[in-house]
């Protein structure tokens, strides 16, 4: 018999100008980016979380903390392969991830195959195991009055 858990993930950042804006590993088209230690990928931050949640790992800050310079300007799909990594370790299959990207603007309804693919490639699943939705916080928040970008997701493991 299978044993399955979720982990819910969430991740927030600052916009900022001159800074590129990557989500979920692709490369958006903007006038501005994201704020972070890292490369500031909310998603793919979200994701990770989720994951080290499952496994009962911790979360992303006691893996990649932002005080260490060896995680500046790091690829975040790096820091998500090693959650995988650590999670299959454990003994966990990643079945799943149901993920959100909250931001104003841009639009990203255009990134969304591609980001997709990208996710799947580096969680080792295939496409139809990785659901990304959009939303916007309807000018509410910091979200909302485009100030910051957050995202939310939840990852389902089987052992």
């Amino acid at each position: 018999m299978s044993e399955y858990r979720s982990g819910l993930g969430w991740d927030s950042h600052r916009i900022a100008a001159g800074r590129p804006m990557k989500i979920g590993g692709v490369v958006i088209e903007c006038e501005f980016g994201l704020e972070g230690h890292s490369d500031a990928d909310v998603l793919a931050h979200a994701i990770t979380d989720a994951i080290l949640g499952a496994a009962c790992l911790g979360d992303i800050g006691m893996h990649f903390p932002d005080h260490d310079a060896r995680w500046k300007d790091a690829d975040s799909m790096q820091l998500l392969e090693h959650a995988v990594a650590l999670s299959r370790q454990a003994g966990w299959e990643l079945v799943h991830i149901d993920s959100t990207v909250i931001l104003e603007k841009p639009k990203l309804k255009e990134y969304r195959e591609r980001i997709r693919l990208r996710l799947a490639q580096s969680l080792s699943l295939t496409q139809d195991r990785v659901s990304v939705k959009f939303k916007t916080a309807e000018r509410v928040g910091p979200v909302g009055e485009g100030r910051s970008a957050e995202a939310q997701a939840i990852a389902t493991l089987r052992r």
